[in-house]
């Protein structure tokens, strides 16, 4: 058994809207630690990491640890009715997931049917990155719809000191460079270069549910998955994608 709440219930439906972005089902592990899910998505290219610590909670209850399949899709159409001023209170009953919407002067309760997950994902992909670059998000989500606008991939070059981003498709191309220090990056590392290029629609999917304002970060090695990860509030979510390699 579990009682957990949030006294902002659109900070989980933020939380679930990022995982919701790649996949449409997935394991919630319910420890003392706090809440985590690791998941594929169906297509196998792309998988997602998420946890957020006990303490984020503002009542936090578990009997002992807990794990709760559970539809992404229906549970983002719920949160996506979440109201202003209205906390939040999740417990396990009967094979359900009970949400309690609470505001002012009001509670709504849904019950949720937990599902069996058939695939579960222990472990995160073992990559010794080379290079690991620091970007404001905002910048970055207009980089890749500019990008989307003549390619269905991108290209990803980070040096010492540079980060490139490219595209190229039959009606044109894209080529942007940007120095370590500057307006938009704010960190560089390479001990080595590296190169690879990503699928667009996935990246897109990434980087939505990024809060305005806050910073990702981008673990690169060359024909390497990337990891591309952010906070949301006291949450971090990491997403990684497998690189586009051509025949």
């Amino acid at each position: 058994m579990f009682e957990i709440k949030m006294d902002n219930a659109k900070y989980w439906r933020d939380c679930i809207g990022a995982i919701g972005s790649l996949v449409d089902e997935g394991l919630f592990n319910i420890s003392k630690e706090g809440i985590s899910l690791k998941a594929m998505d169906p297509s196998s290219i792309s998988m997602v990491s998420f946890f957020m610590p006990s303490n984020s909670f503002s009542k936090y209850s578990i009997d002992k640890n807990a794990s709760i399949g559970v539809n992404l899709e229906n549970l983002s159409k719920i949160l996506s009715r979440t109201r202003d001023n209205e906390s939040l209170v999740m417990k396990d009953v009967e094979s359900k997931l009970s949400m309690e919407f609470i505001g002012p002067n009001s509670r709504r309760r849904y019950r949720l049917q937990l599902i069996d997950v058939k695939k579960s994902v222990e472990k995160e992909p073992n990559v010794e990155f080379d290079a690991f670059v620091e970007i404001n998000g905002d910048p970055l989500k207009d980089i890749i719809k500019d990008a989307s606008l003549i390619s269905s991939y991108i290209s990803f070059k980070a040096s010492k000191d540079q980060f490139a981003i490219s595209a190229h498709g039959d009606s044109g191309e894209l080529e942007e460079l940007h120095d370590k220090d500057g307006d938009i990056m704010k960190k560089v590392d390479a001990s080595k270069n590296a190169d690879a290029v990503f699928n667009l629609e996935f990246l897109e999917n990434m980087v939505r549910s990024c809060p305005q304002g806050n910073s990702v970060n981008i673990s690169l090695k060359s024909s390497e998955p990337m990891r591309l990860e952010y906070k949301i509030g006291d949450a971090n979510i990491s997403y990684f994608l497998a690189p586009y390699m051509e025949d």
